[in-house]
């Protein structure tokens, strides 16, 4: 069968690619913004990318098309399809009718940690050679890829809460039906799509619904979000973690030893190579659910302390001149103070040059835009790119005073970040998109030492 995707360089439906490749299908797609990890990802598997959303894509002929949740209403391709009756479906349906079908499904969801958790999950599974099946939106360093197909039961899914696709509106994770499930976390985010908390609280409990009476749900006793979902339905085994749940791990003293107990006993330990306490917590979610299939917290450990990480997960993306720089996802507030946070653990007290881009469509709303100065609290200066922004980055960020800057333009940002960053400094650049390279611009900048 010859598939072809819309918005196929976004990370969750490239790892639709990558099975539909690994289950024999032609894969084909296109997308309007193409960058890595993905597109190169894409291009090593040998799938062709097309640039842009022509409707003269319906020449190529392909059996069926699966249309991202990017693709809106009045894209050329989506109406041509549409217009000539041609089959289509979301990228949730297609994964759970042809993939998922008969797998004993572990899902990660939340509204952050997700790609790590899923990660973490992956890699404990495979190191305890159980060789899961996995889609995440990351490229977990231990395996190469995002997405793997095997002939095993078991297959871990980052499970995402935004919308399936333009022809359906529930959330992505509603179609996997798993057995064991991790609630990370859940606070307002996706502003483009859920008018308020209780609206994403909602979609949980629909979640919460699918999972089987012996099924396990790990969710995070630091979260009165999850305990209201919970509270509303729970047919399933129930763990918690954090908090005053049965799981507990150590506070982040800055050290990489990490001890685990349940219900008060030490389960395991291990030297953790990740930083932060939020790391913290997804390790033992991950370890909590790896029980469930029968891995011991000993042996769960054990893959902990050989994990390698997740690109764009503080990824350290090179050095120049002594400063380093990093690449990280974050884009939420929380999600920016939690990778500082863990950064400032690691670095102790050289500088942070943090490096923002806030382009997610809820920070592109300014929703949370009063948010950032807190959430920006323990980084030495920080340089906003506040380009095609609907709101006033510099007054929302007027409360850290001269330790804020905002530019209209890269090339400026990255002259005046180079300028500033001397020896032992530590740059890191948060977005979830591709930042326009300033990652390798920066590096480069600082290598002739100066900012052009």
């Amino acid at each position: 069968m010859h598939i072809h995707i819309l918005g196929i360089c976004g990370t969750f439906m490239g790892g639709i690619a990558l099975l539909a490749r690994q289950a024999g299908h032609t894969v084909t797609g296109c997308d309007a913004n193409v960058y890595p990890p993905m597109s190169t990802q894409l291009r090593e598997q040998g799938i062709a990318l097309v640039e842009g959303y022509s409707a003269d894509q319906l020449t190529m002929k392909p059996d069926l098309f699966i249309v991202g949740n990017a693709i809106s209403r009045g894209n050329p391709l989506l109406e041509a399809i549409l217009d000539a009756g041609l089959p289509y479906t979301s990228g949730p349906q297609w994964l759970a009718d042809h993939i998922l079908r008969g797998k004993w499904v572990l899902a990660v969801a939340g509204t952050h940690g997700k790609t790590t958790t899923s990660s973490l999950l992956a890699w404990i599974l495979e190191d305890s050679g159980l060789n899961p099946g996995f889609l995440i939106g990351g490229v977990p360093a231990n395996f190469g890829v995002s997405a793997r197909l095997t002939d095993t039961p078991f297959f871990v899914v980052e499970a995402d809460e935004y919308d399936t696709a333009f022809c359906d509106k529930r959330s992505k994770f509603v179609h996997y039906r798993p057995r064991t499930v991790i609630l990370n976390n859940l606070e307002f985010d996706h502003a483009d799509i859920f008018p308020d908390l209780g609206a994403i609280e909602t979609q949980f409990h629909h979640l919460v619904r699918t999972i089987p009476q012996q099924g396990r749900i790990i969710a995070n006793g630091t979260e009165e979000s999850l305990e209201r979902v919970l509270s509303r339905g729970c047919w399933s085994e129930l763990e918690w973690f954090g908090g005053k749940g049965e799981w507990q791990v150590g506070e982040d003293d800055g050290k990489a030893r990490v001890a685990f107990s349940f219900k008060g006993v030490e389960a395991a330990h291990c030297d953790l190579p990740l930083a932060g306490q939020h790391n913290r917590l997804n390790a033992l979610a991950a370890l909590a659910a790896a029980r469930h299939v029968g891995i011991t917290p000993a042996g769960a450990a054990l893959a902990l302390s050989r994990f390698a990480g997740v690109k764009r997960r503080l990824e350290a993306r090179g050095v120049a001149r002594g400063v380093t720089v990093y690449d990280d996802f974050a884009h939420h507030p929380t999600a920016i103070a939690t990778t500082v946070a863990g950064l400032r653990k690691r670095v102790g007290q050289r500088r942070i040059l943090a490096v923002l881009e806030p382009r997610s469509n809820t920070m592109k709303l300014g929703v949370m835009k009063d948010q950032l100065p807190a959430s920006l609290s323990e980084a030495d200066e920080v340089f906003c790119y506040s380009h095609n922004l609907g709101w006033d980055a510099a007054a929302a960020l007027a409360p850290m005073g001269e330790r804020a800057r905002c530019f209209d333009d890269l090339e400026a940002l990255v002259k005046a970040v180079a300028a500033v960053a001397h020896d032992g400094d530590q740059i890191l650049v948060m977005s979830n998109g591709g930042f326009g390279g300033v990652h390798e611009k920066l590096l480069a900048a600082l290598s002739h030492g100066s900012g052009v």
